[in-house]
Order: C-alpha cells, then structure tokens, then sequence
C-alpha cells in the first residue's frame, strides 16, 4: 500500500505541473489530467494503494492507516533520488528514519478489530460534511499563491478523511448485497472524487510544502480521532503513548519530506517540460515508466510541487 501510494504521488504531481492552472471548481481538470498518460499510471498506481488501504480499514484502525497513507511520500522520495537523481541530504535521511520509526510505533501499538457500525446520525453527517466541504471548494478556488494551496489541500484532507471513516465500518460488510446496497459506499466514491478535485487544484498553486502540511493533517487527525471516539478503534492495553508518539512522528517526518522534496521536484519537472518543448530526451521518470508525455506547452504558473494525488480514503 505504501510503496503504491508512492508511486502515485510522483507520477500524478508530474502530470498535474504539465496542466493548465485551473481557477474554478471544475470536474474538468480530472478529464484534463487523464489526458496525461503519466497521471492514469499514477492513477493505477492509486487505484491499487485505495485496494489495499481499503481492505486494511476492516480490521485495523485508522491511526494507523491514514498514518501509512501518509507514510508513502518517504517512497516517493527515494524514487526521486533513483529517478530523478534528487540529492539526499542527511536530514532527509534522518527524516525516513523518524518515518520508519513512526509507522513501527503504531504496529506495535496498534489493535487489530472490527468496527462498529457509523450508525444513521453518521451517515447524515457524513453528507453534511460532503456538501460543506464542496461549497468551502467552490469558494476557496478563487484563492492564489500560498492561500489557495493551504486552503485546497486542507479541504481535500478533510475529503480522504470523511471517505476513509466511511471505509472502516464498509469494509465489515459481510456480501456484496449489503456492500453494494450500503450508503456508505456512495459517501465514500463522493468524499473520494471531491477530495482528488480539491488536490489537483491545490497542486497547481503556490506552495505545495504548505499544501501538503495542510492536507496531511488534516486527513490524518480527524479520521484518527472519530475512529477512537465512535468506530471502536483499539490499541494494546498500556501503549497508548506509543500510539500517540508514533503518530505524530510519522506526521512531522512526512510534512518534512515534503519540504526537502518540493524544490528538487520543482527542478525535475522543469526540466523534462524544456526537454519535451525542444524535443530533447525523455525525463527519468518517463523513461523508467515507459510512459510517453506528450510534448505541450509551459503550464501557466503551474506548481511543481511534490503531492499525493490519491484516492486515499
């Protein structure tokens, strides 16, 4: 699930750089990025790490899920250095150290169970927060720079987080009748679909670190909370420390990668759209992928920023 989400991240925030920036809540930039071979790679990519994470959800809880959803951008940036031959200094090495760390706490202290029900009250405020999170987008799209990327990224952190508490009491259900007949399902392809629209504009704008620090907190801490407070999510009698510790390193380690990773990222794709405009030779990632991008103009502004563009609900 991790090594998958990884993959995605890189692939996808290629893909979203070359696109041109979009100013209004429009389902149409998700047509545009799918124009872009390397963004349904990445997409495959995401689509198999939603699988995984999925099936996860039916019996661990989501402290430690969402915590290794976020964990995949420690792939993505050894990928750029195989890659894209970005440099690894000795804190970003200290920093996929603290990752491992982080991720190891919340095995050890987390409980595998079942969930309980959402229950109807849960579902109604499920919808509430959908069509909450979808007017804020509407709005927060006119916003640029650093604004609108904190501003997007947080809203779609709260889109993957509403579509995985959706995920945890779905993945109990005991046939395909029930799965398919339940509401939740339908909550969580809507959180899903709006979230991945809310990153790919916040990865078109100002400062992806912010956007990124924005995102991963905000899909992580609310799906973790609600999990422990109303899911039956459990840890090991006496670790609870160690949740709580593992938790926030892995947060803190993640949101530092993004800020090493995003002006190597930047340079990259810079320089694979100059290869592609004077017709020179395939990017790394291109070549590695074997997928072809087609050659088109500069985005305008675009961001070039590291992100994950998963359905990570």
């Amino acid at each position: 699930m991790i090594v998958a989400y990884g993959v995605a991240n890189l692939l996808q925030s290629v893909a979203a750089a070359r696109t041109t920036v979009h100013h209004t809540f429009d389902p149409g930039l998700l047509l545009r990025l799918a124009g872009h071979r390397t963004y349904l790679v990445g997409l495959a990519c995401q689509v198999a790490g939603f699988v995984l994470a999925f099936l996860s959800r039916r019996d661990l809880p989501l402290f430690l899920v969402q915590a290794s959803v976020a964990a995949g951008l420690g792939v993505t940036a050894l990928l750029g250095v195989i890659l894209l031959k970005w440099r690894l200094p000795v804190a970003e090495v200290a920093l996929l150290v603290l990752l491992f760390a982080g991720i190891t706490a919340l095995v050890l202290s987390a409980r595998p169970a079942p969930s309980k029900a959402l229950g109807t009250g849960g579902m109604v405020a499920l919808l509430v927060t959908l069509a909450v999170i979808a007017v804020l987008g509407f709005f927060a799209v006119r916003l640029h720079g650093a604004p609108g990327s904190v501003a997007l990224g947080s809203l779609a952190g709260l889109a993957f987080s509403a579509a995985a508490v959706a995920a945890r009491p779905l993945a109990s259900a005991p046939g395909w009748d029930a799965f398919l007949g339940d509401p939740l399902l339908y909550l969580l392809v809507g959180h899903s679909v709006v979230g991945q629209l809310l990153l790919g504009l916040a990865m078109q704008r100002g400062s992806t670190t912010a956007a990124v620090a924005a995102m991963d907190a905000a899909g992580a801490v609310p799906a973790a909370i609600v999990g422990l407070l109303l899911l039956d999510d459990k840890i090991w009698p006496g670790r609870e420390w160690l949740a709580a510790v593992g938790f926030l390193v892995t947060l803190a380690a993640v949101v530092g990668l993004t800020r090493y990773a995003e002006p190597q990222h930047h340079h990259a794709v810079a320089r694979e759209t100059t290869r592609a405009v004077v017709g020179g030779p395939p990017s790394p990632v291109t070549a590695a992928c074997k997928v072809a991008v087609p050659a088109g103009p500069l985005p305008q502004a675009a961001s070039t920023g590291l992100r994950r563009t998963s359905t990570r609900s």
